[in-house]
């Protein structure tokens, strides 16, 4: 069965955005941008929010002449793409907006016999999935910036979250990758 990630960059102080949904902090080195397209590699099917969706549609045409951009180019627009929105009536390329919950679309790409991962991105998202008990890990890119307000990375939750660091990884750049998986 497929794994679930939730993987975002995020600020010291827990935050995916900043006030007013700022997320400029979030520009990835060279070295951190390699590790997000080495991740990708891993990726089967990608869950995301109408926000993610719409920022990640400069992949889908962008004329790219850097060569990890080309790569991560080449990964990202033949990912299958789930998008919830209650606001779109149509999506670009591999993606399909959601027919039913979190829940259901999550078991339905589970399901699938492939290997790779299922990747959700947005925080609006990645709270209902938080909420159904859906994601087996967290992957976070903590950034050196305290930004002080602005989107967490989690919800409020009902209950603890227990979690197993699995991985670390300081890039050059400050940035620091934390892999944990869920206790079960």
């Amino acid at each position: 069965m497929r794994p679930v990630i939730y993987s975002m960059s995020v600020s010291l102080d827990g935050f995916i955005a900043g006030p007013d949904g700022d997320i400029g902090w979030t520009v990835p080195s060279a070295e951190v941008f390699r590790f997000h397209v080495e991740q990708t590699r891993t990726v089967a099917a990608q869950l995301c929010g109408r926000g993610l969706y719409e920022t990640m549609l400069f992949w889908e045409n962008a004329e790219l002449t850097d060569e990890a951009e080309l790569e991560f180019a080449r990964l990202w627009k033949p990912l299958p793409k789930v998008v919830f929105s209650r606001t779109l009536t149509s999506v670009e390329g591999t993606a399909r907006l959601a027919t039913d919950d979190v829940a259901t679309e999550v078991a339905r790409l589970r399901a699938q016999p492939d290997d790779g991962i299922v990747a959700i991105g947005g925080a609006g998202l990645a709270a209902d999935a938080i909420a159904g008990d859906l994601i087996d890990e967290y992957r976070q890119f903590v950034y050196p910036i305290v930004v002080g307000d602005g989107t967490p990375f989690f919800p409020p939750l009902v209950q603890p979250l227990g979690l197993r660091l699995v991985e670390s990884r300081e890039m050059g750049s400050g940035v620091v990758y934390l892999r944990y998986q869920r206790l079960r």
